[in-house]
């Protein structure tokens, strides 16, 4: 992204700030795994959303009162011994570069400027708390600060601003969508690789490897969210990372994946045979979960309340079902559907979006999966088709339609796959 992109969504958010209050944002650090060693870190998604910057142990900090707003961020000075160790950090003028933040501070003088801005005024500290509450989780930076304003600065009002960035996040802006579609394709790819790949006797791992080698081809080191690719039996299991199971003639094939681009994730589901022909029972299924899909794109609009589309998914895929033979009464339809049909993608795969308990209607720049599963344990057979659905001024898109999906073209691009072969 352009450092305007990241300027943009800072401006946006501090006019909704109140006067005379400071709001500061945190990358966050990696938590320990085992021994010496550390999970890799992974930034902070609005940290990141307003600034650029993933680099662990930062602080943005922006100031507002009469004059305006100063903003700055704290951030670990270059340190030539711990860089031999732990790598390069960013320097002052490369973070201006990401971020288009000119004030650059060590973190070492995050507290006494904290305490030196309350002393002198500062009324509301505003922190973005992303949990409902803590529970099991580790405890994270604005939650700590929070507590220990608390016991300092007692006078001092903590003000949660997590809705005011959800919804903001909610709706794309055109560069997000660009880098969407560019994920798109690579998804396209890693999927289409697994569809090559398959054999009868194949590893769920090695299916894995097939879309990880193909997403590294364009630089995607790490897939958008932890990949599940499953077979046979293993699809009953909804988010399944085994990966050891082995695929045999006859087997559907669930994957659902993702790439990440520019920091916009992407959501995929495609269930396949994995001999590249639909068995009758299969095709039977398959069927209602593609009409289900369709029908979606060809309804989804703006102006439909968030609600709508879990529960025309459910319903419409009722329909198919029991106009199959499969499902008599809708009370019965929990049997062969387990799961919601939709959520929201961007710099999360489950992204932190505001629709306001599903009240909020569909706008513009919306982002947002159809996600159609079907799970027959009976037969054997489980799948989703879960697509990415941009809402449009007039109606939708299917982001995702890059990726085989129909019947027709599942069997035709396995069929050229192994005539290649």
């Amino acid at each position: 992204m352009e450092n305007t992109f990241h300027q943009q969504n800072r401006q946006e958010l501090y006019a909704r700030l109140p006067a005379n209050s400071l709001l500061l944002l945190f990358s966050g650090h990696a938590p320990r795994k085992t021994g010496d060693e550390d999970y890799p870190f992974f930034a902070d998604r609005s940290f990141v959303y307003y600034t650029g910057i993933e680099q662990a142990d930062s602080v943005l900090a922006a100031l507002k009162d009469t004059g305006g707003v100063s903003e700055m961020l704290f951030m670990l000075p270059p340190d030539a011994h711990l860089e031999r160790w732990n790598g390069r950090r960013l320097r002052a003028e490369e973070a201006e570069e990401r971020s288009a933040v000119g004030d650059f501070r060590s973190n070492a003088g995050f507290l006494p400027f904290l305490e030196g801005v309350i002393n002198r005024g500062v009324t509301t500290v505003c922190l973005d708390f992303d949990q409902k509450s803590i529970g099991e989780q580790p405890v994270r930076q604005a939650f700590q600060l929070a507590a220990w304003l608390q016991k300092h600065f007692p006078f001092v009002r903590v003000e949660n601003i997590h809705d005011l960035i959800r919804n903001q996040r909610t709706i794309k802006k055109p560069c997000e969508l660009e880098a969407m579609r560019r994920a798109e394709t690579i998804t396209a790819e890693g999927i289409m690789a697994m569809m090559r790949a398959a054999r009868d006797g194949i590893y769920e791992y090695q299916l894995k490897a097939e879309f990880d080698y193909a997403l590294a081809q364009h630089g995607v080191l790490v897939p958008g969210f932890p990949s599940i690719i499953s077979a046979g039996r293993n699809n009953f299991c909804i988010h399944y990372y085994g990966y050891r199971g082995q695929a045999h003639d006859g087997d559907m094939i669930l994957n659902d994946v993702g790439a990440c681009w520019d920091n916009e994730i992407n959501d995929v589901s495609r269930g396949w045979p994995l001999n590249g022909k639909f068995s009758e029972r299969q095709k039977l299924l398959y069927s209602c979960a593609y009409n289900t899909s369709q029908h979606m794109f060809q309804t989804l609009k703006p102006g439909l309340p968030m609600s709508h589309v879990d529960q025309e998914i459910r319903r419409f895929n009722f329909e198919q079902l029991r106009d199959a033979g499969v499902c008599s009464k809708f009370e019965d339809v929990g049997t062969y559907i387990w799961h919601g049909g939709a959520h929201h993608v961007g710099y999360d795969v489950h992204d932190e979006v505001n629709v306001d308990g599903g009240r909020r209607l569909l706008e513009p720049g919306m982002v947002f999966c159809v996600d159609v599963g079907i799970y027959h344990e009976e037969w054997g057979i489980g799948f989703r088709l879960e697509d990415n659905c941009l809402i449009t001024a007039d109606g939708c898109e299917n982001l995702s339609a890059v990726t085989p999906r129909s019947i027709q073209d599942i069997e035709d691009y396995m069929s050229r796959s192994a005539h290649r072969g």
